[in-house]
């Protein structure tokens, strides 16, 4: 499935004619009509309401896709509670974190795969000149880090950079000396391939290879051949400058030091700060009902309301843990399956066929390929004071909603 890094005047003029003709949501059924018993799936309604007594989050968003259906779809709580309260809507906005790593960066990258504009094991080099290998002391020789390295996590890269100090050396926004610094000086701290550590500096170097093979920032590209492919309506990077008209919808974050929240602006600092907001890490926007939709179009190979992203192999590629990489890293392709971060997926869920993926801010999702089931759970625990954590209650949601699959 080649795509034209160019987009022509026709291109844009045939997609404008024919996107309207297919549905851009899911459609909606009742939980028995899905497979599920009703009666066990409403259980989750009770934790998340206990979560939002316990002041760990404000309200949340929960959608359970079964295939390409919604099956549930709820509603929690408030969107904001600083300086106005706000009612949460199922139309909600929310900023993604690193799920953005996902449904953005990894859709975006593995289209570059498919059209062999890339390759997993070249090495970073290829594509970023001055980017330094490991170095093995024991035996005196570099080691290459690959494509594959960085989408797994394991290429040994630090995990985070120190922003303040970036951004006095710097200044900000610095994209370009953002990635000579993680090309040149941040550490290399074991063999690639052989360990797992979680890094956004591997997202924000995808996102350079992205960059520089199509000639086009992350944040068009992705609009253009993932969100806007889909038909989604209310996904996007940088809300605030690309589509003011949302800016309504989303549902704030953090309270900054003039007593106002982060609204429509990334809350990762690196992403935003450094990055601008187009950032490999973090900066996607979206809600339940467009997330949804990246959901079951990963779980029917690519493609869902006659639109298709990627061809079905490349999903099967992106969902299958490497064989080159130690098995104990457990990392899919962009995509988490079954590290040490995997805790949201549950235990009920097929434990070596879940994609599953967390975001700072709050959100998380849970495909099951196995069962065809996705648990997208949107909240927003860092509003307003950044406090609280998710771990217990997005395990607790996903045992739910998998153990009301009728077997």
């Amino acid at each position: 499935m080649k795509r034209l890094l160019i987009i022509t005047a026709l291109a844009g003029l045939l997609a404008a004619c024919t996107s309207p003709q297919q549905p851009r949501s899911l459609e909606y059924v009742t939980p028995s009509q899905a497979g599920l018993d009703s009666s066990r799936l409403s259980m989750v309604d009770t934790a998340i309401l206990n979560a939002i007594g316990r002041k760990t989050i404000p309200g949340a968003v929960i959608s359970v896709v079964r295939g390409d259906k919604i099956a549930y779809l709820k509603t929690y709580g408030n969107s904001q509670v600083v300086p106005d309260t706000v009612q949460m809507t199922t139309g909600t906005i929310f900023d993604l974190a690193s799920v953005s790593k996902c449904v953005g960066t990894t859709l975006s990258f593995m289209q570059l795969v498919e059209d062999k504009l890339v390759g997993l094991e070249d090495d970073v080099r290829d594509y970023i000149p001055g980017f330094l290998p490991f170095r093995d002391t024991l035996i005196d020789e570099d080691v290459r880090i690959t494509v594959r390295d960085l989408l797994t996590h394991s290429s040994s890269l630090d995990p985070y950079v120190n922003v303040e100090r970036l951004s006095r050396r710097y200044g900000e926004p610095c994209p370009d000396s953002l990635m000579r610094y993680i090309s040149t000086e941040v550490n290399r701290n074991f063999k690639p391939g052989t360990d797992f550590m979680y890094s956004c500096l591997n997202f924000v170097t995808l996102q350079n290879i992205l960059e520089k093979v199509t000639g086009e920032r992350l944040c068009d590209y992705a609009q253009r051949e993932v969100f806007d492919a889909l038909g989604l309506e209310h996904t996007c990077y940088l809300p605030d400058v690309k589509r003011p008209d949302l800016m309504d919808l989303i549902a704030p974050t953090t309270v900054q030091p003039d007593g106002k929240p982060l609204k429509g602006v990334v809350h990762d600092p690196l992403a935003r700060r450094l990055n601008g907001g187009n950032s490999g890490n973090a900066g996607v926007f979206s809600n339940a009902e467009d997330l949804s939709v990246i959901a079951a179009a990963v779980m029917g190979g690519g493609e869902v309301n006659g639109r298709r992203i990627l061809e079905s192999e490349t999903v099967k590629l992106m969902c299958t843990v490497p064989y080159k990489n130690d098995p104990r890293i457990g990392r899919a392709l962009g995509w988490d399956m079954y590290s040490p971060h995997s805790s949201c997926k549950g235990t009920l869920t097929s434990q070596r066929r879940t994609l599953c993926h967390t975001g700072y801010t709050g959100p998380s999702m849970v495909i099951d390929l196995e069962n065809q089931l996705a648990i997208i759970l949107l909240t927003h625990r860092c509003h307003p004071y950044d406090t609280g954590s998710l771990k217990e209650l997005r395990a607790e949601v996903a045992d739910i909603v998998a153990g009301a699959v009728i077997r």
